[in-house]
This record gives structure tokens, C-alpha cells and sequence, in this order.
């Protein structure tokens, strides 16, 4: 267990230098033993980072020469292209992208739920609407955003789809972030507030139309 916590810190570490461009993307990795000496780790573990990254498709083995660290654009796996995504210089961007990914998957997860809840989803669905609203008067952003998750965490589970909750994991904590900022604005959280309660009357009634707009689901 202890192995696995270090090697995934070091995969962290080495994405944060990717990212931060201490480490040139398109360019080749460094020795092994010089960044084993860097991270302070034994060169099993960086071997073992460096392998995770392999698979996320942010280092590329080359025969017969050292890994090449890929281009962003080359990024396959999702943990390291939030990763990305959440780094300074790309948060608008990314929080345009977040929004487009989440019309998507939010919506077709409501649509999932209007024929598959059960009355215990309708009922945590309103109590999440209702604790927003009370949020909203109060104001606390952070109660408010809280509830908004766990909304949407009612309508995942009542969607009843393992690999859609599965796909949205790893952008969990950029969606709080992203809400943090946008339910700062008293405007967008009275919008957030009729919007989730349509959906909740779409879901009761097993709808199978949601509005598929960008103010759809806030």
C-alpha cells in the first residue's frame, strides 16, 4: 500500500512538471536515475510512475531510445488531462469544456433517471433543491454548492449506470471548483435553483425530454 501511495505521488509530481514545463513535452524524458535522484525514490518506483503514465498516454515508449513525453493533444487518460485542464493557464478554457461535458452527460443522466428512480430519489432530489434554496437566502456559497452536487449525485445514482458514475470521478473535484466560482453570483444560483427543480418535475413525470441548451443544467 505504502509503494502504491509514493508511486502515484510521484506520478503526480512528474505531471506537474510536465505541466509546468520543467519537463518539455515532445521531448525525451530524462534518465531514469537522474529523475529517481530528483523525486527522492527508488528507480522501481519511478519505473512503476512511469509505466502509469505510459498507459494515460502521456510518456510514449520509443525502441531503442529514451520515453518521449507526448504533446497534450496526445493525452488519453483522463485523470492526467484534468490534471491539465486545471492548471492555471488553461481554467478558461477548461471551464468552457466542463460545461459542454457536462450538458452532455448530465442531461443523458437525467434522461436515465426519468425511467429508472425510485421514489427515495425524488424525495433526496427535492431536499437537495430545498437546502439550495436555503443556501441562496443565507448566503453560504459553499452549503449551496454542496447541495448542487449532491443533486446531481441523486440523479447518477438513479440513473443507475456504473460506468457513467465511473466517467465522472475524475472530474468531481473540477466540477466543485467550476460551481464554486459561478454560484458566486446570486443571479446564476436563482437560475440553478428552477432549473434543478424542472428537472425534478421532468424526472417525476419520466419525461424523456430535458433542454438541451447550455442553461439546461447549471
Amino acid at each position: 500500500m505504502a509503494r502504491a501511495s509514493r508511486t502515484q505521488e510521484v506520478v503526480e509530481q512528474l505531471l506537474d512538471a510536465i505541466i509546468d514545463g520543467r519537463l518539455e513535452t515532445g521531448g525525451p524524458l530524462p534518465p531514469e536515475g537522474v529523475l529517481a535522484e530528483e523525486f527522492h525514490v527508488s528507480r522501481l518506483t519511478l519505473r512503476e510512475s512511469v509505466r502509469l503514465l505510459q498507459a494515460q498516454g502521456v510518456i510514449v515508449q520509443v525502441p531503442g531510445r529514451r520515453h518521449r513525453i507526448a504533446p497534450v493533444k496526445e493525452w488519453t487518460g483522463l485523470e492526467a488531462v484534468v490534471r491539465h485542464a486545471r492548471s492555471a493557464g488553461e481554467r478558461e478554457r477548461s471551464s468552457l469544456e466542463l460545461l459542454e461535458v457536462r450538458m452532455m452527460i448530465e442531461t443523458g443522466a437525467a434522461q436515465l433517471a426519468a425511467g429508472r428512480h425510485g421514489e427515495s430519489d425524488i424525495v433526496e432530489m427535492r431536499r437537495a433543491v430545498e437546502r439550495m434554496r436555503k443556501a441562496h437566502a443565507e448566503p453560504d456559497v459553499a452549503a449551496f454548492v454542496a447541495a448542487d452536487l449532491e443533486f446531481h449525485d441523486v440523479i447518477l445514482r438513479a440513473a443507475d449506470n456504473h460506468i457513467l458514475v465511473a466517467a465522472l470521478l475524475p472530474l468531481t473535484t473540477m466540477l466543485a471548483e467550476t460551481r464554486s466560482e459561478t454560484s458566486a453570483v446570486p443571479e446564476i444560483r436563482e437560475h440553478a435553483i428552477a432549473q434543478h427543480e424542472a428537472v425534478v418535475e421532468a424526472v417525476l413525470s419520466r419525461t424523456r425530454y430535458l433542454i438541451s441548451d447550455s442553461r439546461s443544467i447549471s
